[in-house]
């Protein structure tokens, strides 16, 4: 007696629509995601458009210029002297030493009297010494960053070294009022110009 053909039973698809969303969920909440890297920067206040404000006038020793071209090569300025080509691993020791000035060079920024919080008291210290960052447009956002960084860690180098010299551990362990007063003696003066193309897109 001849068999007859037996019906190949088919699959029911109508739960791969709620299968597919579940695992899309799982993957979503278990897979780590890059996030953006940035720089933490408290900006000023906008000024008082019914008060008009000169520009404050610079000293040029006063004056450190940071300039990043499209390549990402970076060039310092310091006062009268002639721009130098640097390597972005050297900009945290040349921004230290321009802002603190611990040998009083005629060169580098001038020291004022200043009235600190305590427990310092008068300090004689940088307090108009200015860090002009300038870039190319088409610069490399993280050219960009890593420049950033070195500047803004000369700082926190500074602030760092500055209380455990004074209250024995670093800036992060030290109370509000002592950050505070350390902040005043090592006042953050980066100034970021607007970027600008420079030249022709290669």
């Amino acid at each position: 007696m001849a068999k007859g053909k037996r019906k190949v039973p088919g699959l029911n698809g109508s739960s791969m629509a709620d299968i597919s969303f579940i695992m899309l969920i799982f993957f979503l909440v278990t897979t780590s995601m890059d996030t953006d890297r940035g720089l933490h920067v408290r900006l000023p206040n906008p000024p008082d458009e019914n008060i008009e404000q000169d520009p404050p006038k610079i000293r040029k020793r006063n004056s450190l210029i940071v300039n990043v071209n499209m390549h990402g090569q970076v060039m310092v300025t310091q006062g009268e002297k002639a721009g130098i080509e640097v390597q972005i691993s050297e900009l945290r020791q040349l921004a230290k030493d321009f802002i603190e000035n611990r040998e009083d060079r005629m060169d580098y920024p001038e020291k004022h009297a200043v009235e600190l919080p305590a427990p310092f008291g008068v300090q004689m210290i940088t307090d108009k010494h200015v860090i002009s960052l300038q870039t190319d447009r088409a610069v490399a956002y993280d050219i960009y960053f890593q420049v950033s960084n070195e500047l803004y860690g000369a700082y926190n180098e500074l602030r760092d070294e500055l209380a455990r010299r004074t209250f024995g551990y670093g800036y992060k362990e030290c109370n509000e009022d002592q950050q505070l007063a350390i902040r005043q003696y090592y006042k953050c003066m980066i100034s970021e110009a607007e970027p600008r193309s420079y030249g022709p897109q290669q």
